[in-house]
């Protein structure tokens, strides 16, 4: 299988003329777990949607294995922020992940039979498939989340970007959501994962990347995920978080 990376070189972007990111260096390889953290307002979405190339640069580059992201879309998933989804569009949670399919398929070719057993096993795998009939609005928060990941394992993409998964969801599913992502970073998958909870980052991720709309820190947890980092990234309005977890 092969491995993919992401090399993000003097990546700068403005909003109606107000600087996001500015000048961001990053080389993201494979097999690992990266924590995107930040402050509100930092530019982790925006670092996503550069990525992903939905959203004009205004200096820099991104590239997927040294190529343009359009020569690897397929192989790029993107989990969005719950507040992004139209939860009453009326579509079932079985048709929600078959849409994981689509990328693989040519123009005016069917769904076939492959597509809906890959559909049944991620659903299986997050524990959803006895939903699989609802109306995706009718579902729970950790519910819906689940459902959206299984899209993502549907799509069997090398690269997953997550943007805050773990937001309104239950202490069952974030288990079960970090244990799929520490199986797909086994297999050599690339994660980067926007996350908000100091105190479950040194379980969760593998490395860090610290943004405060510049480049702030990223690497290995006991080198970049310190006690001067976090206050540099957050203002130093922060409390202090102990190498436990622990918050005082």
């Amino acid at each position: 299988m092969s491995k993919y990376t992401i090399s993000v070189k003097g990546l700068s972007v403005s909003y109606d003329k107000k600087r996001v990111l500015t000048n961001i260096y990053l080389e993201i390889e494979a097999g690992k777990i990266y924590g995107v953290i930040g402050p509100n307002g930092a530019g982790k979405s925006t670092l996503f949607k550069a990525i992903l190339g939905l959203i004009e640069i205004n200096t820099g580059s991104v590239l997927i294995n040294n190529e343009p992201i359009q020569n690897h879309r397929k192989k790029v998933v993107y989990v969005p922020q719950k507040t992004d989804v139209d939860w009453h569009f009326p579509a079932t949670v079985f048709d929600i992940v078959l849409m994981g399919r689509y990328p693989h398929k040519k123009i005016f070719s069917r769904i076939n039979k492959m597509d809906r057993e890959i559909t049944i096993n991620a659903l299986k795998e997050v524990g959803m498939e006895h939903f699989r009939d609802r109306q995706i609005g009718e579902l729970s928060g950790g519910q819906q989340q689940r459902v959206f990941l299984a899209r993502a394992l549907c799509q069997g993409a090398n690269i997953f970007l997550l943007d805050e998964p773990f937001v309104g969801v239950d202490i069952t599913t974030e288990e079960k959501i970090i244990k799929i992502l520490k199986r797909l970073a086994k297999e050599g998958k690339t994660l980067l994962v926007v996350h908000h909870d100091l105190s479950s980052v040194e379980r969760y991720f593998d490395n860090v990347i610290l943004l405060n709309q510049r480049l702030i820190a990223y690497g290995e947890m006991a080198s970049t995920f310190t006690k001067n980092n976090i206050a540099k990234a957050y203002g130093g309005q922060l409390p202090i978080l102990h190498k436990t977890g622990m918050i005082e």
